[in-house]
Parts: structure tokens; sequence; C-alpha cells
């Protein structure tokens, strides 16, 4: 079926010549990730004294309180409808197994 014709090499060294190129390409490549990442270090460990050094931003006045929750919901028993819905589809029960008793902003 095949030939050899002077000048050509045989199948099982241009198999063997291929996979070796691979993995050399491969062992190269985690060699230069490991560079990199040895170099980004010294580059992140070189800018952190600047940042440690850094004045503190300045305190952020506190919120005033909040209204009540029924005020700002417009439609809260749509939202409860849909805060069962999508409960009850995550926990596999029917809708109307799901009680929700109250909510709050977080």
């Amino acid at each position: 079926m095949f030939q050899m014709v002077e000048g050509t090499m045989n199948i099982g060294h241009v198999v063997l010549l291929g996979l070796g190129i691979v993995f050399i390409g491969l062992i190269c490549i985690v060699i230069l990730c490991v560079l990199m990442g040895k170099v980004v270090r010294l580059l992140e460990s070189g800018a952190a004294p600047e940042v440690e050094n850094a004045p503190a931003p300045a305190p952020v006045a506190s919120a005033p309180a909040a209204a009540p929750a029924a005020a700002e919901i417009p439609n809260r028993p749509e939202l409860v409808a849909a805060i069962a819905c999508a409960l009850a589809e995550e926990m596999g029960t029917d809708v109307s197994a799901i009680r929700i008793c109250s909510l709050r902003k977080v």
C-alpha cells in the first residue's frame, strides 16, 4: 500500500516528530505563563507600598432613615407574588407552599 520513496520519511517518524513539536510548544507555553506570573507578582509587590501610604478616604455621611417599605413599592402584592414564584421554581415546590411573611430592604 505505502511504498518508501527515496527522500521521504517513515509515517512513524512523522507522527513522533509532530507529537514532539506539540509537546515542546506546550512546555514553552507553561514556562512563559510561569514567568509572566512572576513578573506580575514583582510589579504588584512594587506598587503595593504606594497604596499603603495613600491617605484614608474621607468618611461618608450616613444615609437618612428609610421611609416605610410600603411607600417605596407601588405594587407590593405583585412583587411578593413574583418573589414567591421565583422561590417555588428554585426549590421545586408549588407556589401555594411558599409563605412570605415580611420583606426588608437589605
